[in-house]
Parts: structure tokens; C-alpha cells; sequence
């Protein structure tokens, strides 16, 4: 089988960038994608902000994303990428372009080759910028991408595909199983429609036997974690803010580190972990799934690990993460959640019943969540040995 290398620029129509402007932000109206919403090979605008429509327009006369484009993070956390499945509704900004003319094969194929060991080293070794890490188009437009016969490009991948459709149908599962639980505790502990409700007195919006408690005083771990000295080859690892960017905390960004740490500060399945420095991420709230040895966290990220009902906990302060988001305090570029601030949240503790029927289904929908997360890393991993060797033709099919 015969092999050739070809330029991006030459594969797609064109590689290029969205706008480098910071539009103004509206109530509603589009969507503006940047590096942050692209994870994990899918693009969530989900928490992205709306622009006006003349500002999309304006962004989309020079950079319109169509369907089977590519996205790539090209600014900060570089190479994340990403094919455009679905007909778009935003604009993007600080984000590469690979222009594939509506050929699902190009767009897959490029797609595919980003995430390959060739392309992720090509991008490593020509990124610049001392604060902040970016990789310019120039670079992107020159690298090598392999090309073959058609055919074979679309077996290699249909095969690539059956691991990503797989892994998608997982984090679909993961969604609908979150929804459920926080329909629940929405239900059950804000809108107090638990089982029993109907005979229940409440008293200034406090059901009888329920009480108010502070999670200074539920916790019995709430603290900030270390400040490491990174070390590539160190036997810990440390995950910090960009770990936190959903809800099942991400390992995928964890760094290395060797000096001990307290064993209180390895991170234990049903942990709730808060993004606590910063922008940006501030007050963001994750959880554990899983069990991860040799793992802790950094001094931008606070630790709450309580005796018993940890997701219960977790639910309450989730539920509450729009008003921790917006305590930060000190400078714009660098706020601070302060630990009193997290130890005062209120907690709505109900009775032993109640609080057992809760975390009894809790914790269900957490071992579920969990063994499909372990499923998504059985299947990227691989997904990912297989790539490069299809990608090359060392294995064919």
C-alpha cells in the first residue's frame, strides 16, 4: 500500500483561526466556542457565553464552522481537538479551523490524525509563548498529515469510529445518570417533595426533624491541598484546576510529583473536590469516581470528605455551585474562595430515614457512573493504541 505525506493546508481547504476579539457578551442570541469547550474529542458550548448576531456574523464572514470541520484548542491547553458532527450554531474564538468542505472523510481522518502520537509531537515541540503555551497556524498548516487510498482511509476509520460511538453512548449514559440525581435532590431537599412530604410539618421552610447545618461542621476533611514540585518521573500524581472541568473529576491532566504528602490527602472515591483560585474555573465543583492511588491535589483546590453520605454532600454542594462561583474575592486575575466561605454553606440535613433512602439511590448512580467512566478509559486506551498503527499502515484492515 502506497503512502504519501501532505501539508494540512493541502488535505482540508484551509487551515485558520477564529477571531482573536473578546465580543461583548448577551443575555442570548449564539454561542462563542473557545479551547475550553473542546474535551475529550466532542465540543460542549454548554457553559460557552451567547454573543450578538451581528458580532456572529462578523466572526463567521471569515471563520464559519460547517459540518465535518474540525476544531482544535490552539491557545493554553493545546491539541485538544474535535470533528463538528452536527450542523453549528456559534462562533469560535482563539480556536484552530481545519476546513473539510462537508467530507466526513476528511474531517475524520484529520480529526483523527491530531490525536495521533505524530501530530500530538509535532504541536509539543513547536509551541511558544512563556505564560501561556499557543501554536501558531503557520505551524498547523505544515504538518505532514498520511494520506492513502480512500478506501482503506474509510475502513481505518470505521474502525476507530465503533471505539468513539462506544465511548459517546457511555458519556450519554453518564449525563442522563447525572440529571437523575440532581432531579433527585432538587426534589427531595429544595422543592422538599420527599417521601412522606404529604404529613410532614414544615416550619419556616425546615420540615420537622430536619435541621440547617453548616459544612464546617459535616466535613470531616475540608482543606486546600499542597504545593507541589512538579517532577515528570516523581510516583504521585497531582491534578488540579483543570481536572475539574465536569463533574467526574478528569485525570487526564494530572501532573507528576515526588515528594510524600499526608495520607489524608489522597483523593478518596466520593471526594467533592471545589476549584477554590483564579478565574474562570473558581468554585466549580466536582467529584471522585473511582478509586486513584498515589493521587492528590493542589493548593488551588479545596478537599471535602465527609464519614458517611458523601454524595448526598457532594449533591448539596453542587446545587449550590453558582453561588460559590460567584464569592471570589481579591484581584480579577487572581480571586480566592476562601475556606470560610466554602465551611459556611448550609446544609439541609434531613431524618436517618430520609437521608438513607437518598444515599441509598445516591450511591447507585454513582457506581453506575463509575463503571462507566472505567469503561471510557478501557475503550480510549484502546482506541489510542490502535490509532497511530492504522494511521500508519504497521496494522491493516
Amino acid at each position: 500500500m502506497k503512502w504519501e505525506y501532505v501539508r494540512a493546508d493541502e488535505f482540508c481547504i484551509s487551515v485558520r483561526d477564529g477571531t482573536h476579539d473578546t465580543p461583548k457578551q448577551t443575555e442570548s442570541g449564539y454561542k462563542l466556542v473557545t479551547g475550553k469547550h473542546i474535551k475529550d474529542g466532542q465540543i460542549d458550548p454548554t457553559d460557552a457565553y451567547y454573543i450578538s448576531e451581528q458580532d456572529y456574523i462578523a466572526i463567521n464572514e471569515r471563520s464559519l464552522v460547517e459540518q465535518w470541520d474540525v476544531l482544535m484548542s490552539m491557545i493554553g491547553t493545546v491539541g485538544e481537538a474535535a470533528v463538528v458532527k452536527n450542523i453549528p450554531n456559534y462562533a469560535i474564538k482563539n480556536v484552530a479551523l481545519f476546513k473539510c468542505g462537508g467530507s466526513e472523510l476528511k474531517g475524520r481522518w484529520i480529526n483523527y490524525y491530531l490525536h495521533s502520537p505524530n501530530a500530538q509531537g509535532h504541536m509539543s515541540g513547536n509551541q511558544k509563548g512563556s505564560s501561556q503555551q499557543f501554536l501558531s497556524l503557520k505551524q498547523l498548516r505544515g504538518m505532514l498529515v498520511p494520506i492513502t487510498d480512500e478506501l482503506y482511509m474509510q475502513r481505518v476509520i470505521d474502525v476507530l469510529s465503533t471505539y468513539d460511538n462506544l465511548i459517546e453512548n457511555n458519556q450519554k449514559q453518564i449525563k442522563l445518570l447525572e440529571e437523575a440525581a440532581q432531579r433527585l435532590y432538587k426534589e427531595w431537599f429544595v422543592d422538599l417533595r420527599f417521601p412522606g412530604h404529604e404529613t410532614t410539618p414544615v416550619v419556616d421552610g425546615v420540615p420537622e426533624g430536619w435541621e440547617q447545618q453548616s459544612l464546617g461542621r459535616i466535613a470531616s476533611v475540608l482543606r486546600r491541598g499542597i504545593s507541589p514540585k512538579y517532577d515528570d518521573n516523581g510516583k504521585y500524581f497531582v491534578i488540579s484546576q483543570k481536572c475539574i472541568r465536569r463533574s467526574i473529576m478528569d485525570i487526564s491532566e494530572v501532573r507528576r510529583e515526588s515528594r510524600d504528602y499526608s495520607l489524608e490527602l489522597n483523593l478518596q472515591d466520593k471526594d467533592t473536590v471545589i476549584c477554590s483560585t483564579g478565574t474562570g474555573t473558581l468554585g466549580r465543583v466536582g467529584q471522585v469516581f473511582g478509586v486513584y492511588q498515589n493521587t492528590t491535589f493542589d493548593s488551588h483546590v479545596t478537599l471535602v470528605r465527609t464519614k458517611e453520605y458523601q454524595n448526598f454532600i457532594y449533591q448539596s454542594i453542587k446545587y449550590q455551585q453558582e453561588f460559590l462561583m460567584g464569592m471570589g474575592r481579591g484581584s480579577t486575575n487572581q480571586q480566592e474562595l476562601y475556606r470560610g466561605v466554602i465551611e459556611g454553606l448550609l446544609i439541609l440535613v434531613p431524618t436517618q430515614e430520609i437521608l438513607n433512602k437518598a444515599d441509598n439511590i445516591l450511591s447507585a448512580i454513582h457506581d453506575k457512573i463509575t463503571a462507566l467512566n472505567s469503561q471510557i478509559g478501557l475503550l480510549v486506551e484502546a482506541r489510542d493504541r490502535l490509532l497511530p498503527k492504522l494511521m500508519s499502515g504497521e496494522i491493516e484492515v
